[in-house]
């Protein structure tokens, strides 16, 4: 175990629903200073209301250790919109800017220069090259990948991930820190990702049955499909299906991921029809009010309880068990019991090895029909997947 004894102040370059969560977590793990920054009044004030009122809600539900209060937290949270200030005393800075490289480079060139010497800075990158961040920071060795999951304060997972010039002493210390930050559901589950590739494990794995649902979704507007109708075939409202949740994440950033994925892996993953069009007229989603759903006080608006009955369950986890596959054969992890717990833990769901072991070639069936249909090359089941090798890959 690595010694963090001397890691006491903690900065969230950030402030937004990630940034916020993490410095919350921050707190609930009892480091001495917690610096927040954000460049807008406005957000970082309504950061302010949201760890102040989580904290409080977690004390009357008796969840905050004991002797700690919401306020005696909240004295260690420094709020800053200059970013030097924000860093220059920080012995760990996690950046958790939209995903945008440009920007995310822009932010570690700032870090490189205002940070300490001795402090790692380490980025909530959901799916972006750890290694073209750090470029930038002229400390490629002190910087990580250090993916969270919200809610953060719930979910269990921290996804850390090695850039091609971390540090090993960099990623022992980065583990140790995701591991001392804690959460509702249990101990922090850790995915030790050595070798980076485009969303680590979880968003490679989700990302990859997007190009499902993006055909699906294309499909459902030319058939005239209601949009809920789907989700209802997934989830029992007020439950959020897929769809619901891109509208939630942001049709701006659900496009940015597909166009990152869409120059990393392949062309099929760029936006489809649908998307572009709400994209190009700003109907974003929750945060706009309106994408593919309306939205009102928080919540997705639905007209139609009924199903569509078109989803098929087994078509996704077969996508998922064949992109788990890849990275099997890619060599971003050791064996396929990392993949299944790891979506555990940050998905709250099984992960596609379990019933993929008694499955794989109906799935492989599933998958080729489906590709035949779709003319989605990048859905072809890969050999490991085809073979059934995989379950002789454990860890």
């Amino acid at each position: 175990m690595a010694d963090i004894s001397y890691i006491k102040k903690i900065a969230v370059v950030g402030a937004g629903t990630m940034g916020r969560e993490i410095a919350q977590v921050a707190l609930m793990a009892g480091f001495e200073k917690v610096f927040l920054y954000s460049r807008s009044i406005e957000t970082i004030t309504k950061a302010k209301n949201f760890i102040e009122n989580g904290l409080k809600k977690l004390k009357s539900k008796g969840t905050l250790d004991e002797g700690v209060t919401p306020e005696s937290l909240m004295k260690n949270l420094i709020l800053n919109r200059d970013v030097e200030k924000t860093v220059e005393n920080a012995d760990f800075v996690i950046e958790s800017v939209p995903e945008n490289m440009d920007l995310k480079q822009e932010i570690f060139k700032k870090l490189g220069n205002f940070a300490a010497k001795h402090a790692i800075l380490a980025t909530n990158t959901s799916t972006m090259s750890i290694t073209k961040i750090a470029e930038a920071s002229g400390r490629a060795d002190k910087v990580i990948g250090m993916h969270f999951f919200t809610p953060i304060v719930v979910l269990r997972l921290i996804e850390v991930i090695k850039g091609a010039k971390t540090s090993k002493e960099t990623f022992d210390i980065s583990i140790a820190i995701g591991e001392k930050f804690p959460a509702l559901k249990g101990k922090r589950y850790i995915a030790k990702i050595e070798k980076e590739s485009p969303g680590f494990i979880v968003n490679r794995l989700t990302i990859s049955t997007s190009l499902y649902l993006n055909w699906l979704l294309d499909m459902a507007m030319e058939k005239g499909i209601p949009i809920e109708t789907i989700d209802n075939d997934v989830v029992t409202y007020p439950g959020i299906g897929p769809f619901a949740k891109w509208d939630y994440f942001g049709i701006d950033v659900v496009c940015d991921t597909r166009n990152y994925f869409a120059k990393e892996l392949s062309p099929e993953f760029a936006p489809g029809k649908t998307l572009k069009t709400l994209l190009k007229e700003g109907e974003l989603g929750k945060k706009t009010g309106k994408g593919l759903y309306e939205w009102k006080e928080g919540k997705h608006i639905i007209t139609s309880y009924e199903k569509a009955n078109i989803f098929n369950l087994e078509l996704f986890y077969a996508i998922q068990l064949n992109e788990g596959c890849r990275l099997l054969e890619e060599g971003i992890v050791s064996g396929y019991k990392i993949i299944d717990d790891t979506m555990l833990a940050g998905m709250d769901m099984p992960g596609p090895f379990s019933a993929g072991k008694r499955n794989y070639k109906a799935w492989t069936k599933l998958l080729d029909e489906f590709v035949e249909k779709s003319r989605i090359k990048y859905l072809k089941p890969c050999d490991l997947m085809k073979s059934g090798g995989f379950v002789n890959i454990r860890k």
